[in-house]
This record gives structure tokens, C-alpha cells and sequence, in this order.
């Protein structure tokens, strides 16, 4: 807060239900309420009634000790949790919440593609705001659509927030041929320092939050957030050649063509899941996921790895000429076990 950052994010289920309460008082006992901005989330997942908007918003006033939410969030909207949202009108209620001073301004956290994410900002123009992930990884990936996410927002005026810069710290600790280039432009700043500045460097972007889990972490992300400065068209180069390492490790070697998806006679999104694979396989923390979280949100209204009937169709289209149907098992062990 001292360097200037004071923006704090929190939801209902974070920390086993806690962290509400960790903010009101770590943040909110300690600190005058116009000094800091406070973030909170309806959690959509837990909507089984219409009256459970306002007993869980009312809660979570409570135990994050605040009158107002600065900003206030449907969370993890994708199909399925857009389909709750709908049931209970829970974009007018956050809404009325604006309306009635008792939240400032109103948005989403997304994890699904950008065709249904064009489709919720066409339905709801009313929003402030879309929280969206943002990192060099994942910003073209065919699975999670980072880019495409954020292009959608954009084009629909809104601001973004930026959850997962440094992908669950994936790019915090580099392979040594990445981390090398790196270091080789400069040789004092973190890997994580590059894909946090990377997020930050678009457009509209208010904020990026990055997972911080000790000092020496917060003193990182402060030093060259406090001052920023976006990379330069030499240091995009240099992460563009980073990417490449990183792809050039992963399990599964689909260059997303697409070519395999026509004519599969069970609606399998095979690039999308071996994109998920391979980042759910370089990631460092294996506790939350939201490799698995796109995953069954493209299960929703396509065909699982499992529904896969080996009619190896797939394969016989494939350029890379890859065992497709021996990876969707691979793909389905790891997401649906």
C-alpha cells in the first residue's frame, strides 16, 4: 500500500472459506476504507435458489467487514456457470447492488472461449468490467484463447483485470534455455518480472493480480510495477523466442491446426484439450487448476477425450501425424479421473 497498490481481491470459497475474513482483518481493521479498493465475488457455483444472491452478498459484506465493494464479480462465468447466472438474474442483482451504492462498479471472472464470451457482453452491456487470463503462454493458445478473450473485451469497451500473469507460477521458474534468454537482455530482473509487465502492457488493463507468497515476492512485483514500463518491441521478440522453448518441451507436439476436428463423429475439441494437457503437465502448482476448469467447460457442449470411439479419423488428417487417439486417453486420465 505504501508503493501505491491498493487494490485487493477476494472470494467466498478462497482459503477454505476464510479469506473474507483474512482481508477484513489483515486490510480492512487496519487501514482507512478510502485508502485501499476491495474486489469480492458472487459465487455462481453455489446459487441454488434466488434468495441465495442476497443471503451470500450480505455474508460476504460481513465477513469482509466493508459497507460497499468496489468492485464486485460473477464468478468463474462459462457456460455452465453463465446458465446459473441466467437462472437466477444474477446480472440484475448485481445491478441493483450498483444502483443501491452498495457495490461500485460490476463485471465477471471468465474462463471459457471468446465466442461465449462475446455473447455475455452482448447480453450484458451493463458491466464495468471483465477479469480475464492474461499471460505470453497462454496468448495464443488454442484452449484457452487468451488473446482472442481479451480482443472481445476490448471490443465491447470494457476494462480487464488480469488473473494468472504468471500462469500458477509456471513462468516464474523457467526452463534453464528460457531462463537464459532471458537473462541475457536482463540479467537483473525476474522471470515473473516479464510476464507480469507482458499483462500489463495492453490496453484497458486497470490491474494485474499477481499470487504473491512471500516478501521477497511482493518486493519483486513491487520494484518494477511501482514505476511501470511496458516491454519494448525487443523484449516481445525475446519473449515470442521463450514461448517457442516452452512449446518446444511439451508433451503433446499439435500445432492446433485444426485439421482433425472436421468430420469427428463425436464433437471432440482435440487441440483445445491437448493445449490444456500440455499446460496442466508444465504447471508448478498442482493444487487448483484451470487447465481443468477450461476442460469441463468445453465438455459442456462438446465431447469429452473419453467419448473418443478410435475410429482414428483424427489421425488420418493429421500433418504431424500424431497417435491422437492414444493422447485424448492420455487427456482423459488426467482431466476426468
Amino acid at each position: 500500500m505504501e508503493k501505491g497498490f491498493t487494490y485487493f481481491d477476494t472470494a467466498y470459497m478462497y482459503h477454505a472459506f476464510q479469506s473474507e475474513e483474512f482481508l477484513r482483518e489483515a486490510l480492512v481493521k487496519r487501514h482507512p476504507r478510502n485508502s485501499f479498493t476491495v474486489a469480492d465475488k458472487m459465487p455462481t457455483m453455489f446459487l441454488k435458489k434466488q434468495e441465495d444472491l442476497e443471503r451470500i452478498f450480505q455474508e460476504q459484506l460481513v465477513k469482509c467487514g466493508v459497507e460497499y465493494f468496489d468492485y464486485y464479480m460473477l464468478h468463474n462465468l462459462g457456460v455452465s456457470h453463465y446458465a446459473i447466472a441466467q437462472k437466477f438474474d444474477a446480472f440484475a442483482f448485481i445491478q441493483q447492488k450498483k444502483q443501491q451504492g452498495l457495490v461500485r462498479e460490476i463485471g465477471f471472472s471468465y474462463h471459457d472461449n471468446a465466442h461465449l464470451l462475446d455473447e455475455i457482453l452482448t447480453a450484458h452491456p451493463e458491466v464495468d468490467f471483465v477479469q480475464l487470463q492474461i499471460n505470453y503462454l497462454d496468448w495464443e493458445d488454442p484452449g484457452i484463447q487468451s488473446r482472442k478473450c481479451y480482443e472481445t473485451a476490448r471490443r465491447h469497451g470494457k476494462k480487464v483485470i488480469v488473473m494468472e500473469p504468471v500462469k500458477g507460477g509456471t513462468l516464474a521458474k523457467l526452463p534453464e534455455q528460457a531462463q537464459a534468454l532471458l537473462s541475457s537482455w536482463a540479467p537483473n530482473q525476474s522471470a515473473a518480472s516479464w510476464a507480469v509487465r507482458f499483462a500489463a502492457g495492453h490496453e484497458g488493463v486497470m490491474a494485474v493480480l499477481s499470487g504473491m507468497s512471500n516478501l521477497e515476492q511482493l518486493t519483486d512485483n513491487t520494484s518494477y510495477m511501482e514505476e511501470f514500463i511496458p516491454l519494448n518491441d525487443q523484449e516481445q521478440y525475446i519473449l515470442r523466442q521463450a514461448v517457442d522453448i516452452l512449446r518446444a518441451a511439451i508433451a503433446i507436439p499439435c500445432t492446433a491446426c485444426g485439421y482433425c476436428v472436421d468430420g469427428c463423429p463425436k464433437k471432440i475439441p482435440i487441440p483445445q484439450y491437448f493445449a490444456l494437457y500440455n499446460a496442466e503437465k508444465q504447471a508448478l502448482n498442482k493444487g487448483f487448476s484451470t487447465q481443468q476448469v477450461y476442460y469441463g467447460n468445453y465438455t459442456q457442449t462438446m465431447g469429452k477425450a473419453s467419448d473418443c470411439i478410435g475410429c482414428r479419423q483424427c489421425e488420418r488428417q493429421c500433418p504431424q501425424h500424431l497417435a491422437i487417439t492414444g493422447f485424448l486417453k492420455d487427456v482423459a486420465a488426467l482431466f476426468e479421473a
